[in-house]
């Protein structure tokens, strides 16, 4: 008798990749079905949708699931995850069918790229697991939660995910739309002071741009903290402080192999508690997503998630 494999209930994103995914849906099912993940699909209507199908689905005892879309559906699936308190979110696994415009957590995780490779993780269901940020901040006058899986951003970063967004919104994609934004948002971008409390240590400095992560990469390649490991339970942080916007684009190329670092103005730290103060509110982002401003702290939860990866891609021995 062949012994069936867990049931996994697909959050789909139609939307992702400028609708590539609304495209793509019956052969991602194919693809899936050929592997034998057995599935059932969920469609989101609008942003945030993912977070409250996720907490209803496991409610209704659902512990699989795969994120169709990009980095910002892989964290609202990860924020019904942890959203809940129906079970421990070590109860659950999940899984990505990578089709959005950056797919940057993937590419520290070991998640495949093609829609046949990443099924065909899913149904061999290694699973690596990694640490997750929570960030408490201010929206609307309110403290607010949200957890984030790859890199939060303050100040420059969180202006150009939030022109990247806005761009997405109106149907363009590739990194084009990352390179653009970001030379758009340097002229547009004024460094603040930032009061940065990393554990036991204090740093007051006027900030460019502050990077917390997980994953290595954002910005669709970028390689903003290149030592991350996800499991190491530590938060990689990169402080940039002010910096000229001609030095700014002449470190570009070096954003995509981390050797952006060795600039005088960067300073590489590690901690497992991050609190950021400024005088005036600053955007902040997680994974990609504008979720609100300063000021704000970020939490470490070590071996917090299980997640589907590719073993040679992630570089660990397949069992």
């Amino acid at each position: 008798m062949v012994k069936k494999g867990p049931e996994w209930i697909a959050i789909v994103n139609p939307n992702a990749g400028t609708r590539k995914v609304a495209h793509d849906w019956l052969q991602i099912s194919e693809t899936l079905s050929r592997w034998s993940v057995h599935h059932a699909a969920i469609f989101t209507e609008k942003r945030g949708d993912a977070i409250e199908l996720v907490r209803q689905q496991v409610v209704l005892g659902v512990r699989h699931f795969i994120a169709v879309g990009g980095d910002g559906t892989l964290n609202e699936v990860i924020n019904g995850i942890f959203g809940q308190d129906e079970v421990p979110a070590t109860e659950i696994t999940i899984a990505l069918i990578p089709v959005g415009t950056g797919n940057d957590w993937r590419r520290t995780m070991g998640v495949p790229l093609g829609y046949d490779e990443a099924a065909r993780a899913i149904s061999k269901c290694f699973v690596r697991i990694q640490d997750i940020g929570r960030i408490d901040f201010v929206e609307n006058g309110m403290i607010q939660v949200r957890y984030f899986a790859n890199v939060a951003g303050i100040g420059y970063d969180a202006l150009v995910a939030s022109e990247v967004n806005h761009k997405k919104d109106k149907g363009a994609h590739g990194i084009f739309t990352y390179l653009s934004s970001l030379v758009r948002s340097l002229f547009n971008y004024k460094t603040s002071i930032l009061d940065i409390s990393v554990d036991d240590d204090v740093i007051r400095s006027e900030v460019f741009s502050l990077s917390i992560g997980i994953g290595r990469y954002n910005g669709g390649g970028m390689m903003q903290l290149p030592e991350a490991i996800p499991d190491d339970g530590l938060f990689d942080i990169t402080l940039i402080r002010k910096i000229g916007k001609l030095a700014v684009l002449g470190q570009i190329k070096n954003l995509y192999d981390g050797t952006f670092v060795k600039h005088k103005a960067v300073t590489c730290l590690r901690g497992y508690q991050v609190t950021v103060k400024s005088a005036q509110p600053l955007m902040i982002e997680a994974d990609g997503e504008s979720i609100g401003q300063t000021p704000a702290t970020f939490h470490l939860l070590p071996a917090a998630l299980s997640v589907v990866v590719d073993p040679l891609l992630a570089g660990m021995k397949s069992v």
